[in-house]
């Protein structure tokens, strides 16, 4: 998989991280993460890589200074996991390079993982847990990202997290971690949600004769389009949406059928 990142001229706060980091986990939003932190220019020599499993683009980053998967890594400043959870909480060598990795006063640990909790993190590796929703986007930069932080965490922690997350993109701080679960759903999920509708609007295009490819183009540009449109604007999502609609006309009798009972 080939990362793009988008990089402004703010790198974050990344380059004033004191210590070691190590990223548990480099596939698609690991991987996504680490080309962020070294594109916006944080020291490759202190980055420490845990992944059994590493692709051709993460193996090659070794060149750069980056340590893959070492014998006796020191204990992290900061870890940041990005496995599966199944993963995580699987006995074994990867479970143990948590623990040896993570001094439990000291070290800051920045989870990713879907629906693991700060006590479920603190309980296998310790430390003081930010525990983080990034979604799909990231890969190019333009993810956003909810997190929540332990009682435990610092201020200084805190900035450390946010500068790593924001190279995925926006971050957002939640006080109470019960609403992770509806970040999950809003921002973690919904680009699924965002793609099925481009699915189906090419589907329908098909459905109106047009010819495959265009209806695929049509949809994927309409799509895209319209969300660099929200993101650019200042007009809320649903002034954007009364814009577009002439009363009488066919998006009206469209939105009827989508914003009814049975609708969106």
């Amino acid at each position: 998989m080939v990362f793009v990142v988008t990089v402004s001229n703010d790198n974050g706060g990344l380059k004033n991280i004191p210590g070691t980091i190590v990223l548990a986990g480099a596939g698609k939003m690991g991987g996504a993460m680490l080309s962020g932190w070294l594109a916006r220019g944080l020291d490759p020599h202190r980055i420490v890589v845990i992944e059994p499993s590493p692709s051709a683009e993460i193996s090659a980053l070794s060149s750069q200074g980056v340590r893959l998967n070492p014998k006796d890594a020191a204990i992290a400043e900061t870890l940041v996991i990005a496995v599966k959870p199944q993963t995580f909480r699987q006995e074994g060598g990867v479970l143990k390079a948590f623990r040896n990795a993570v001094d439990p006063l000291k070290t800051l640990v920045v989870s990713i993982m879907a629906g693991m909790t700060i006590a479920s993190i603190e309980d296998v590796c310790g430390g003081a847990v930010v525990r983080a929703m990034p979604n799909t986007p990231a890969a190019i930069g333009r993810g956003i990202t909810a997190a929540v932080a332990a009682d435990t965490v610092s201020a200084t922690q805190r900035l450390t997290a946010e500068a790593l997350l924001k190279a995925a993109g926006t971050v957002e701080w939640v006080e109470n971690e019960g609403l992770m679960d509806a970040v999950t759903a809003v921002s973690g999920s919904g680009p699924a949600y965002v793609f099925l509708l481009a699915e189906e609007l090419a589907r329908a295009g098909v459905a109106a004769g047009l010819p495959e490819e265009l209806a695929a183009r049509l949809a994927r540009e309409t799509v895209a389009g319209s969300g660099e449109l929200l993101h650019r604007s200042e007009l809320s999502a649903a002034t954007l949406r009364q814009n577009v609609t002439s009363p009488g006309g066919t998006t009206a009798a469209a939105l009827e059928v989508l914003m009814g009972n049975e609708g969106l």
